[in-house]
């Protein structure tokens, strides 16, 4: 699925007025349709409705649907705010349709002085103040107007946004003056807000509502971002021939663990694995090869040179993909062991954890990684790397720029996990849960990732759909055993159940 910028969705509105054709008018009227039916789906005529509207398209769906609320028995009182004296063509059309209409028990068009109405926890407001064309924060009679809505005990439905929130770039906007609404009622597809951390306090349940936008504008439109989608991982999933034998699924090398986390390593090697390789090599320090051979007999254990840390690179010609990094800990001797892995390793290469770290204290290695590496952080992970940012959308474009900067991908880990490339294409993924947010996850994702380079996906479709699977065992794992507690070996026991629903 494809996220479009607010410049994009009004190119992608006049294609789909022009090519179907229809004109904007009915389509804000189907759009309002469908926006009408949702709401009416969660409450009963018995709800009082309060509208407020702007003076833009945003305000002309409101309209449309107080009307059509009100037609329905509901008992609607709208306020349209038209403070400059300018309304869009569309939202005064709507205006003489409600002004006539003896369904609307109040419509109120506030020009001046505005007396707030009552909004008590019965009430349900609908906010169609501004859309996704807003570009600017929120001030001075319009950020009152939100305090005064947010301070209520009323529900709150936001029209495609909640007004004050901007389609994209949040860095500097004024929080406070944002709608903090129940639930947004987004058209045709999410908006690249909708996938930051700080931005969830506004949108509440998120609901997309198709309302029939061109399928051909849409396709013909170029996207920065995207939304993974189910069928684009089964159209990735490679199959097992009839006489595959282990040497022909690849052989993985994962470089983990120090003296007291081998449980890193462990649980980086089961996921591994479990992903589908044929073999795995488990490079750790003297004192975890117990450990490690007990807990994970399917792996070879090579030892490592030192008692309780990684001290020494390793010969990689005979793997076909590196995952280093979990568990390694962070000391000067590592730190150097680690740089010069990296830069004789030819085989594609996963750096997570305590590898980050390590970039992260010695910046000026970035410029020696190969090309192609794959980084996974973590928000912390990645600030120690390219410093603080103020928000998700400026940590998102540091990320962006550090992948083409690399010729690599950077996985940024999250509710909505971005995979940067290098060409500046970012896929969101939509799997995954609050339960996952346990010790021992980002483990996990490292050896699935590992694991399917060495069994022959190219890095892009690697990352994809490993991302895309350690989401679905985390969903798998929760619907069983709930979101409380959920261990990061859960993932790892639901893979098999992720592939076989992916396969199936």
């Amino acid at each position: 699925m494809k996220i479009f910028t607010s410049a994009q969705i009004k190119e992608l509105d006049k294609f789909t007025i022009e090519s179907e054709p229809i004109t904007s008018l009915n389509l804000m009227e189907r759009a309002a349709q469908t926006m009408t039916r949702s709401i009416t789906e969660l409450w009963g005529t018995a709800t009082p409705i309060v509208v407020f509207a702007g003076p833009g398209n945003n305000g002309g769906d409101a309209l449309a649907i107080a009307r059509m609320m009100a037609e329905q028995g509901y008992k609607v009182t709208a306020y349209l705010f038209n403070i400059s004296g300018h309304l869009s063509a569309d939202c005064a059309a709507n205006k003489k349709q409600l002004e006539t209409n003896k369904y609307i028990h109040q419509f109120i068009e506030v020009t001046q002085e505005f007396d707030p109405p009552v909004l008590d926890e019965q009430t349900l407001v609908i906010d169609g103040l501004f859309g996704s064309g807003l570009n600017k924060p929120l001030a001075g009679g319009f950020s009152s107007l939100v305090k005064y809505i947010n301070a209520s005990p009323s529900k709150i439905v936001s029209i495609d946004m909640p007004s004050g929130l901007m389609a994209e770039d949040n860095t500097y906007n004024v929080r406070a003056n944002i709608i903090r609404a129940h639930l947004t009622l987004t058209l045709q597809q999410p908006k690249l807000s909708f996938f930051f951390a700080e931005n969830q306090q506004f949108i509440g349940q998120l609901r997309v509502l198709d309302i029939r936008l061109s399928q051909e504008g849409i396709q013909k439109i170029d996207a920065s971002y995207t939304v993974v989608e189910e069928s684009d991982i089964r159209r990735c999933l490679l199959n097992r021939n009839l006489f595959a034998h282990k040497g022909q699924m690849g052989h993985a090398l994962l470089i983990a663990g120090s003296y007291c986390m081998a449980g890193a390593a462990i649980l980086a090697a089961k996921a591994c694995l479990r992903s589908g390789v044929g073999k795995l090599t488990v490079n750790s320090p003297k004192r975890n090869i117990p450990i490690l051979q007990q807990a994970v007999p399917e792996a070879i254990i090579q030892k490592g040179s030192e008692e309780t840390l990684f001290a020494e690179a390793v010969d990689t010609e005979d793997y076909n993909a590196l995952g280093v990094g979990p568990g390694m800990g962070q000391s000067e001797q590592t730190a150097i062991a680690l740089i010069a892995q990296l830069r004789r390793t030819q085989c594609p290469i996963v750096a997570d954890a305590d590898a980050l770290n390590i970039l992260a204290n010695h910046r000026a290695w970035l410029q020696q990684l190969p090309k192609g590496i794959i980084l996974t952080p973590h928000p912390k992970e990645f600030d120690r790397l390219e410093g603080h940012s103020t928000d998700s959308y400026e940590r998102l474009t540091k990320a962006c720029n550090l992948a083409e900067r690399l010729q690599g991908i950077v996985i940024l880990k999250g509710h909505y996990t971005a995979i940067c490339m290098a060409d500046g294409h970012v896929m969101f993924n939509p799997t995954g849960n609050a339960g996952m947010a346990t010790a021992g996850s980002g483990d996990v994702l490292t050896g699935i990732i590992t694991g399917l380079l060495a069994r022959g996906y190219q890095p892009r479709e690697a990352c994809m759909v490993g991302v895309y699977l350690h989401g679905l065992a985390g969903d798998l794992a929760a619907a069983d055993l709930g979101e409380e507690s959920l261990l990061a070996s859960d993932i790892i026991n639901y893979l098999p159940r992720a592939f076989k629903r992916l396969k199936d």
